[in-house]
């Protein structure tokens, strides 16, 4: 009865379909503390390359010797050291989102977390080159060879800020593309990575032997030691405990 009497309202419709609206925007949920990041990134270079523009010149210059003042240049460089601190530290946030990528890419994700993983890689890589650079300034100390360590330690610290700036691009690749635009970017960062790592064992080689008087094999060495034994060791480490 009280429906009838609703039906025949005569100021009310109750008895045709109800009108429904589709609103046409679409919310976005996933990827805005990235593209956050990532534009933080972009930024903070493009403040560090306008604050220290003769720095970064330098920089490059040293980095691919168009240069005959190499010394001179090197001296420069050694006594700004704001500059030289704030670009290794954008390393080690540029290096660690990519290591964050990569463990991703593996399936190698001992924290669900996103970015809990990408702050254990920061501080990951922090330890590394701070031992690093410990390590080679006590040789240097009691093998009487401060100079070849501190030629060394600069080629370094050089190399992984270009590491850190050349980072950018692929990193900003792999947080949007897909395949195989993912894959493709992975691959090229790969061979970036380790042509400037083969380029930083070059000049490490050559600056060295100026100093100190030994052979290729006894570099192949040192660089098995103090290189590659300490990233299995990590591996080692992760692998037993997680």
């Amino acid at each position: 009865m009280q429906q009838q009497i609703l039906r025949r309202h005569p100021y009310f419709d109750f008895k045709s379909k109800p009108v429904s609206f589709r609103s046409d925007i679409k919310p976005f949920k996933g990827k805005e503390r990235l593209f956050y990041v990532l534009v933080a990134l972009l930024l903070i270079f493009a403040l560090l390359k306008t604050a220290f523009a003769k720095y970064i010149n330098d920089l490059f210059r040293v980095f691919f010797r168009t240069t005959l003042k190499q010394r001179q240049i090197k001296e420069q460089l050694i006594q700004t050291p704001l500059p030289s601190l704030l670009f290794n530290i954008f390393f080690i946030a540029s290096a660690g989102l990519y290591a964050n990528f990569m463990l991703h890419y593996f399936e190698f994700t001992p924290v669900s977390n996103f970015w809990l993983l990408y702050l254990y890689c920061c501080l990951g890589l922090a330890v590394i080159y701070f031992f690093k650079f410990i390590g080679l300034k006590v040789c240097g100390w009691l093998f009487n060879m401060q100079q070849a360590a501190d030629a060394y330690i600069f080629i370094v610290f050089i190399i992984n800020k270009v590491i850190g700036i050349s980072l950018l691009p692929f990193i900003i690749l792999l947080a949007f593309s897909d395949e195989p635009a993912y894959s493709t970017s992975i691959v090229l960062s790969w061979c970036c990575i380790a042509g400037l790592f083969l380029y930083r064992f070059i000049l490490g080689y050559s600056a060295i032997h100026k100093e100190v008087r030994f052979n290729l094999f006894h570099f192949f060495l040192y660089l098995c030691a103090f290189e590659v034994a300490p990233l299995l060791l990590i591996y080692k480490l992760l692998l037993f405990f997680l």
